[in-house]
């Protein structure tokens, strides 16, 4: 009862992991011939870093990733608006961590080849095509730069963790993956720079149009950071909205002059930027929710199911989810249709409400309200929102993410906790 991944990205090397830990025969297949750790920073949130645990990668997370302790919002003037302690300090029983998202995605790797052997994973070899069969699934290879068949490979179900362009979505669902554009490009870039407010802060400072986001990802000596930073900017002229390529290079200089007067006393946010060396250009999109994640032998996870708008730090946290929920059905019902519509069932409806409240701004609505209010600034933040309002933009979001301290300490972990020393197999026929 081979389980077909597609894809080798943190949703879908998560899904290896957590086959292997319950014992279920997998192969992931991958169109890049070798895996290099690209992007940028993400973060990682308790309930998803409770799952990582589990899978015995404690140590791997605090090795390549720093442990946020506090969130921060601040007006375009760097004055602060809203802080909440996270993770461990907020009261969750699991860290939260800002990590390099290609850290993460080479430590998911190195740790499936350890684990599982180097034929866990079909690499330079891209789904093309597939058809049912009595036994399941028979699957077409095809090399991705010049589309030659390579081989065909049977599997009991197909699980697509192929990212937001996902072409298995675009074939089950072709009426509804267009994305949605809102007409905002970000740029993404890491830099080092003076450690800020404590050292493990992550800070939004705006409103909606013209968004900063800093935080560490790494410390470097005893006083410089790694800090990954993003900036939102509306309507950002002669920009190609169509082309959705995360790696694609982007420019400074489109970026500096929305932000050349923000030296605020804590972050200079100006030199933060001329200080980076290369940065990448997205535009904002995401895509209406699907009407199902699955369709016979085949189930969409991660962001090929629901790509969201970044805002609350939810895209890879719910991805992992959806890796473990998965893993657990087909555990529980065989690699079968029945399972992967368990699986659906049970996060389906509550991603598309993570996703209606990202496309609500989430908790960053809070920057729009002071920043309407208050558009030069405030001598008392108090008199332009109240601490209860403040909060209120928090509390919501957290309710609508499932992200309360009472809800995710309460859940128990979605598997178990991995033996202490996994031992090598299966991973196919």
């Amino acid at each position: 009862m081979t389980v077909l991944i597609c894809g080798a990205g943190i949703s879908g090397l998560t899904l290896g992991l957590s086959l292997h830990q319950v014992g279920v025969p997998f192969r992931i297949i991958e169109a890049i011939a070798e895996l290099q750790p690209l992007g940028f920073g993400i973060n990682l949130q308790p309930h998803a870093v409770r799952e990582l645990y589990d899978l015995g990668l404690k140590e791997h997370l605090d090795r390549i990733g720093l442990r946020t302790e506090r969130m921060a919002y601040f007006n375009a003037q760097g004055q602060e608006i809203w802080s909440e302690p996270r993770g461990i300090q907020a009261g969750y029983l699991y860290p939260q961590y800002s990590i390099h998202r290609g850290g993460l995605q080479m430590m998911l790797h190195e740790t499936l080849l350890e684990r599982c052997g180097p034929s866990a994973i079909l690499a330079g070899a891209k789904v093309s095509k597939w058809k049912e069969t009595p036994q399941g699934l028979e699957v077409v290879l095809t090399d991705r730069n010049y589309g030659v068949e390579l081989d065909r490979i049977k599997g009991s179900v197909l699980v697509a963790c192929d990212g937001a362009r996902s072409s298995v979505r675009k074939t089950l669902f072709p009426e509804v993956s267009a994305p949605n554009f809102r007409h905002t490009m970000m740029w993404r870039g890491v830099s080092h720079g003076p450690r800020f407010l404590g050292g493990q802060t992550m800070t939004i400072s705006g409103e909606k149009g013209r968004k900063f986001v800093a935080y560490p990802i790494a410390h470097k000596g005893r006083d410089q950071s790694f800090i990954h930073w993003i900036a939102d900017i509306d309507n950002a002229p002669k920009r190609d909205m169509d082309k959705q390529d995360w790696s694609r290079n982007g420019d400074i200089a489109d970026v500096l002059p929305s932000f050349e007067d923000w030296h605020f006393d804590w972050l200079d946010v100006a030199e933060l930027i001329r200080s980076t060396e290369l940065c990448w250009e997205w535009p904002l999109v995401d895509r209406d929710p699907l009407p199902s994640w699955t369709l016979g032998p085949i189930a969409l996870l991660g962001d090929a199911a629901h790509p969201m708008y970044p805002i609350g730090s939810n895209g890879a946290s719910q991805g992992i989810l959806d890796a473990r929920v998965m893993a657990r059905e087909i555990r529980d019902q065989g690699a079968t249709a029945y399972a992967l519509v368990s699986y659906d069932a049970a996060r389906r409806e509550p991603v598309n409400a993570i996703m209606a409240a990202n496309r609500g701004e989430g908790p960053d609505a809070v920057l729009d309200a002071v920043a309407e209010r208050a558009p030069d600034g405030f001598d008392d933040i108090d008199s332009v929102l109240s601490e209860d309002e403040r909060r209120g933009y928090s509390d919501r979001y957290k309710q609508a993410a499932g992200l309360t301290v009472e809800e995710i300490n309460a859940q128990p972990s979605i598997i178990g906790a991995a033996p202490a020393a996994p031992t090598r197999g299966p991973i196919g026929d």
